[in-house]
């Protein structure tokens, strides 16, 4: 993509701290730049709000959360709750007709979020917003917006990303769309096919199917959620099996085309070897939702003028989020790091006391937590047990089966595994949580390793009864457990003897 033309700039106009980007890590630095007294200005091509408001975040977790309650109302004998005719025992509601008005509500859902990130807002807050205005460096410290030239003593960048679409032949021609159009469907479509098994890919294919839709989902590594833990993420793949999401990995798609309503993916093996004689060669469905990643959006901001130098995954940056321009930072998903919402929060907090006072300090990105909603979800904070041992060499590793917790037992709900990894003196290395409230729970094992805290704290912490976060806890009671040597247990054995005959 070519740069846009430049016009004949307008007065400049000078600010302690210059945003270009009005998603999540713009509107934090922004907001946090103004409350400190800086001068500060939000340049924005679009709308506020950025991909979580308006594609991702909110969106995604509104129609999660219409899939959840379609499931529970399939699920109503469960809980006592069945017609007089006992129906519904087991079984899913009328996909059809239970997602009628889902995407209309999840609109709904949208706007009441929408006034957060109202442009408004900022200004109110002392913000100068310029926005549905494109940027443009002209030099390291001016920044042409519209018809106007705006100099920044520091300025960031963060203009997010955007999904990566991959070089399937005859894609385009087939048609797809990618989360950033689907919440803009009239209806949901009555088959799809989903290209991508990562956190995006599977939301949509379990709350698609949960709302009637028949989905395959369809992913290049060996297993789903290839970035999370092999075994938690084996689990989910079963859950989404169990619910009638057809699932195949280890698969790439090599062709798409289009014939009528239905399109259909031609598939190989991944790695290129022959496929087995009953592997499926060949995938149809109405639609097809591409969730295979995402890209920075750096093309058309004349980083080349400001002279900052860029890499194949976004704007190359240091630990305190500076780039090749020592004033110039960037944050959030640009930058090719963790792309959360969470973590361009952080990052741009950074920014602020990093960009507008002498003192500044790196980015701790070493107790970030982050989930999967599916349902159950999946979260994790820190190294998988594979990383672990890859890094550490020999590690030890807590489980407990979240089936058996009361809590998840008395609401009726999915359970799945706790797992504690830590080194041999009880450090702990990485959390992983499948379980409701995985997400919440998780925080604690965050915190735990955040502080310097060990799995001993986390088993002799009191929870309250019942909750899930008592998973936490009974993961950590394994560590005493496996201490309990025979050498301990003789020990104990000849200790409790002695004690039974000195009280005869």
């Amino acid at each position: 993509m070519q740069d846009p033309p430049v016009t004949a700039p307008g007065p400049t106009t000078k600010y302690d701290l210059l945003v270009v980007g009005g998603g999540t890590a713009g509107l934090v630095a922004s907001a946090g730049a103004a409350s400190l007294g800086a001068r500060t200005a939000l340049v924005e091509k679009e709308r506020l709000g950025g991909e979580c408001l308006w594609t991702g975040c909110v969106p995604s977790k509104a129609l999660i959360g219409s899939a959840r309650i379609a499931d529970a109302l399939g699920r109503a004998a469960e809980f006592g709750l069945a017609d007089e005719r006992g129906e519904g025992a087991g079984s899913r509601p009328n996909g059809r007709a239970a997602a009628a008005g889902v995407l209309e509500s999840v609109r709904a859902v949208r706007a009441r979020v929408q006034p957060h990130d109202d442009p408004e807002r900022f200004r109110g807050l002392g913000v100068e917003v310029l926005e549905r205005t494109p940027a443009h460096f002209l030099s390291p410290n001016r920044v042409q917006a519209g018809d106007r030239v705006l100099e920044g003593r520091t300025i960031l960048v963060a203009t997010g990303s955007r999904p990566a679409i991959p070089p399937v032949e005859g894609l385009a021609e087939a048609g797809f769309y990618t989360h950033e159009s689907a919440f803009e469907e009239e209806a949901l479509p009555r088959s799809v096919v989903v290209l991508g098994a990562g956190p995006i890919g599977v939301e949509f294919a379990q709350a698609y199917g949960r709302l009637g839709v028949e989905v395959t989902l369809v992913e290049m590594a060996p297993r789903i959620l290839p970035n999370e833990d092999a075994e938690l993420a084996e689990q989910l793949g079963e859950h989404l099996r169990a619910e009638g999401v057809h699932v195949l990995t280890g698969m790439a798609a090599t062709s798409a085309e289009r014939s009528g309503a239905e399109a259909t993916l031609q598939l190989a093996a991944a790695d290129g070897s022959a496929p087995e004689p009953d592997a499926v060669r060949a995938v149809s469905a109405e639609r097809i939702l591409v969730a295979t990643g995402r890209r920075a959006n750096i093309e058309g901001l004349g980083l080349d003028e400001a002279g900052v130098v860029t890499g194949r995954d976004g704007i190359k940056v240091d630990g305190r989020l500076r780039t090749s321009r020592r004033h110039i930072f960037a944050a959030g998903d640009v930058t090719g790091g963790l792309r959360f919402t969470h973590v361009a929060d952080h990052e741009a907090r950074s920014v602020v006391r990093n960009a507008l006072f002498p003192f500044g300090r790196r980015v701790d990105y070493s107790a970030v937590p982050w989930a999967v909603f599916t349902d159950p979800p999946l979260a994790r904070v820190g190294l998988t047990e594979e990383e672990a041992r890859d890094r550490h060499g020999e590690v030890r590793t807590y489980r407990y089966d979240t089936t058996t917790l009361d809590r998840v037992i008395t609401d009726r709900e999915a359970g799945g595994l706790v797992k504690l990894i830590t080194d041999r003196r009880g450090r702990l290395l990485g959390g992983h949580v499948m379980a409701p409230s995985a997400g919440t729970m998780i925080m604690e094992v965050a915190l735990a390793m955040r502080h310097g805290l060990g799995i001993a704290d986390l088993s002799t912490l009191i929870h309250p009864y019942p909750t899930m976060s008592e998973g936490i806890r009974r993961a950590a009671d394994m560590y005493y457990r496996a201490k309990l040597t025979d050498r301990s247990r003789r020990w104990l054995d000849r200790y409790f003897r002695l004690t039974r005959r000195l009280s005869a």
